[in-house]
């Protein structure tokens, strides 16, 4: 029976060992440490009669924040001046969409969904050659203007511009 259970023992280690895991390590190559994120220019035309998307003074300012705030957080890459950095992340806000989702009995809207729409590339600094390109990545919300539910858009911008953040970092971190 000791036999077995040895036997048994040592089967199940050497299985574990040879099984994939899990790590929370990032995927970046490691000469990779610091990172320079440019100011967001803001390429929407909010004088444009025909839109009918509110103006969020400001907002690639705080898209801009919400990178820096999120890279932080993740501490795979630190935050640097230009000089010093290893990567640098430029961005323009290209869109901002809102759109209808849910409709009341009476055909009100009920429900919208929320899009901020960015290019973004993230740069070699040594090299100044793109590492990656995204065009048209999007950050996205949803907020209720009636019922239970009820939010303001104003949240669902921040809420927008904290998924956009998130989405960008992991674009970074984990997609090598």
């Amino acid at each position: 029976m000791k036999k077995i259970t040895l036997t048994v023992l040592a089967l199940s280690m050497s299985f574990s060992l040879l099984s994939c895991g899990y790590t929370t390590r990032s995927a970046l190559p490691g000469k990779f440490r610091m990172v320079h994120v440019l100011d967001f220019a803001n390429k929407i035309d909010f004088t444009d009669e025909s839109r009918k998307t509110s103006y969020f003074p400001l907002l690639e300012v705080n898209i801009r924040d919400a990178i820096v705030d999120r890279f932080l957080f993740d501490g795979n890459l630190r935050i640097s001046d230009m000089d010093r950095a290893d990567l640098i992340l430029e961005g323009e806000l290209i869109n901002y969409e809102r759109v209808a989702l849910r409709y009341t009995d009476d055909d009100e809207v009920q429900e919208y969904r929320l899009q901020i729409i960015v290019n973004i590339k993230m740069i070699d600094a040594e090299t100044d050659e793109p590492i990656w390109t995204e065009n048209g990545f999007a950050g996205e919300a949803t907020y209720f203007i009636e019922g239970p539910l009820v939010t303001t858009e104003q949240s669902a911008v921040q809420e927008a511009t904290l998924d956009l953040a998130r989405r960008v970092i992991e674009r970074t971190v984990e997609d090598w």
